[in-house]
């Protein structure tokens, strides 16, 4: 694609597909943001544990978001194009039309979402096998990987969707073929969902051990037979049909995906940090930490060499940062358990009526209400000092492995005011910056030497989250001067794709 004049500014397009909404970032050279827009997507939970999505709908809100932040820019200073999305699963059947995956047999709910926990059975049964490929994702295997949910539809939807079924796509490379037609799949989503390794390829013997043996038929053609590197340039760029839905010109380049996690840690974890006085700086890029915060929370983490931590999935090469080695920690539920514990008490009406008579958000007016309740004395983090939440409502991803854990509180009273929401508030995130902290600890025992902790995404808004992050850790919290910093690792892979650059260590960005 010819480059426009060097007069005219040049724009790179991320698209993050979150949980519960598509945004789209314009990002200029520099790195600066120039324009974003958000769509909703729907989500559909018809049982317990079970959450699914539409692959029409969440490309419809794609498109539709991309349109919002490029209107009014000529479509020749648009040069490239990357998505990151949630890890969850899309079925096609041969004619890439969506397959149900549910037993109602609903057609456009084809998209087993990364928080769906139906095949809990199915992922202890793949770890029982005790497999050599379960080294590389922390000795257990999760539910919310791709493995265990394929079992689970082959065993539950034989003939209504395996059968039917002729493209399993992680929705990071789903977006990417819908918008060029090309089926190579990235690394990232591969490797760390799949257990893909780029060395030596699909393990026959791991998808024949767990019963999915089907599936390495025709090149492994159903999971990725053509597999290339975050940022690559896919095919001819943007399709004809993808360019007409995003009002782009046909051949803008995109790029090889990266799940949303990944996206972030991009975006935060090479920041330019000199003159903070940070313990990081002067340091390799192997003292820091991405901390991305949203729905759930992943702990990033790079290393030179290989380190494999108990329960924490990786080492992953390449998959995040090109040369370097990543392990991902987790959280299930954070933002979630958050909005889960504050909308489920007693007072919670009361408290928007007066968050909305302040002008404030229901978290802003909490912490306000915290520092209220502390008066003088400084000491908030003390306040819930008798109030215990351990924070694992939807399992424990890391370190500790087991999605069967269950939350709990401990030190509850019968009272119903703001004050105890507000109680019941602190203590949550005091609980998830405890899991932090454990999960921090893990990593450091095995070989990592993390220094800083760089936040983003929406809990990174937090001041309350990342204040008592920075508290139970020890260690400084730096944060993004572009607070979208997801969207603006999405969009370094466009830029890379474009040819702009020549990697993605090469696109420099604002931190």
């Amino acid at each position: 694609m010819a480059k426009p004049p060097p007069s005219m500014e040049q724009y790179y397009v991320g698209v993050d597909v979150g949980t519960a909404s598509v945004r789209a970032a314009l990002v200029a050279r520099d790195g600066l943001v120039k324009a974003t827009a958000e769509e909703p997507v729907r989500i559909w939970q018809p049982a317990p544990d079970r959450y699914v999505q539409s692959s029409d709908d969440i490309w419809d809100r794609c498109c539709r978001a991309i349109r919002r932040v490029t209107q009014g820019v000529e479509k020749s200073q648009v040069r490239g194009m990357g998505f990151d999305a949630t890890c969850s699963l899309v079925v096609l059947d041969k004619h890439f039309q969506p397959v149900a995956i549910n037993q109602d047999g609903v057609q456009e709910q084809n998209v087993m979402m990364w928080m769906d926990h139906r095949a809990s059975e199915q992922a202890a049964h793949i770890t029982s096998t005790g497999h050599q490929a379960l080294r590389r994702v922390g000795g257990v295997m999760s539910p919310e990987m791709q493995p265990p949910k394929l079992l689970w539809l082959k065993e539950n939807l034989r003939e209504t969707c395996w059968k039917q079924a002729a493209h399993f796509f992680d929705l990071p490379d789903f977006l990417s073929w819908k918008a060029t037609g090309s089926l190579e799949r990235s690394l990232c989503t591969l490797v760390c969902k799949w257990t893909y390794c780029p060395q030596e390829g699909w393990d026959t013997s791991f998808w024949e051990a767990i019963g999915l043996e089907d599936l390495l038929t025709d090149n492994c053609s159903k999971i990725g037979a053509l597999t290339c590197c975050p940022g690559t340039s896919l095919g001819e760029g943007l399709s004809a049909q993808a360019a007409a839905e995003t009002q782009l010109k046909t051949g803008t380049a995109v790029a090889a995906s990266l799940i949303d996690a990944h996206a972030g840690g991009l975006g935060v974890i090479g920041a330019d940090v000199k003159g903070l006085s940070l313990p990081c700086e002067d340091q390799p890029m192997t003292s820091r930490m991405a901390v991305v915060c949203g729905t759930s929370s992943c702990h990033m983490g790079i290393s030179q060499q290989p380190l494999y931590v108990p329960g924490v999935w990786g080492p992953y090469f390449s998959v995040m940062v090109p040369g370097l080695w990543l392990n991902e920690g987790g959280q299930s539920a954070t933002g979630k358990l958050i909005d889960f514990m504050v909308e489920g008490h007693a007072a919670f009406p009361q408290l928007k009526i007066l968050a909305e008579k302040s002008g404030e958000g229901v978290y802003s007016y909490l912490n306000r209400h915290l520092e209220t309740m502390a008066g003088d004395s400084g000491h908030l983090g003390t306040l819930a000092a008798s109030l215990h939440v351990w924070p694992d409502f939807h399992g424990n991803r890391s370190p500790l492995a087991d999605p069967t854990l269950r939350g709990m509180v401990v030190g509850l009273t019968l009272s119903r005011t703001v004050d105890d929401l507000a109680l019941l508030y602190l203590a949550t995130v005091q609980s998830i910056a405890l899991g932090t902290r454990h999960i921090l600890d893990t990593m450091q025992e095995t070989g990592h030497d993390i220094r800083t902790l760089f936040l983003c995404g929406g809990l990174s808004k937090n001041a309350l989250f990342v204040q008592t992050h920075a508290d139970v850790t020890g260690l400084p919290v730096a944060l993004p001067f572009q607070t979208e910093a997801v969207l603006v690792g999405a969009a370094v892979l466009g830029a890379c794709a474009s040819r702009d650059y020549s990697s993605i260590q090469d696109k420099k960005h604002s931190g």
